[in-house]
């Protein structure tokens, strides 16, 4: 059995590796969309990763006044928030709060804990979109 066992494994290590090649070409390519941002219930994914993008993921986001999206990390991503209407500010744990106004763009760096709050009168709405960051 054992004897049998070594004259296969060439052929039978072949046999997976094939198989494995096989079921990777199998995963669609990211290709190009449009995802219309209506999300009634205030936040909503629109990119969610493999297979729609290669990492990147995205969604859409209501804040009523006085609201946050709670404390997170984004790990060993980096985040990007493009405000499309409203105010408020970042939250950064351990430093100073980032004031933002629509139009604007917020930039998280990775591994950075934070918050995002609606300070303004009226409803914050943004989408964020979260990319792998290649740390130093």
């Amino acid at each position: 059995m054992r004897r049998l066992l070594l004259c296969c494994w060439p052929a039978l290590a072949a046999v997976l590796l094939i198989a494995a090649a096989y079921l990777w070409s199998q995963a669609p390519e990211p290709r190009a969309l449009a995802v219309p941002l209506q999300c009634p219930q205030g936040d909503c994914p629109v990119l969610t990763g493999a297979p729609q993008t290669m990492g990147m993921r995205s969604g859409f986001v209501r804040l009523k006044r006085g609201e946050t999206v709670g404390w997170h990390t984004t790990g060993k991503n980096e985040e990007a928030l493009v405000v499309l209407h409203g105010n408020g500010k970042t939250l950064i744990d351990g430093g100073p709060a980032v004031p933002f106004a629509a139009p604007a763009l917020v930039y998280i760096p990775p591994a950075t804990r934070h918050n995002v709050e609606n300070t303004g009168s009226e409803l914050l709405e943004y989408e964020y979109v979260v990319a792998p960051a290649k740390l130093p």
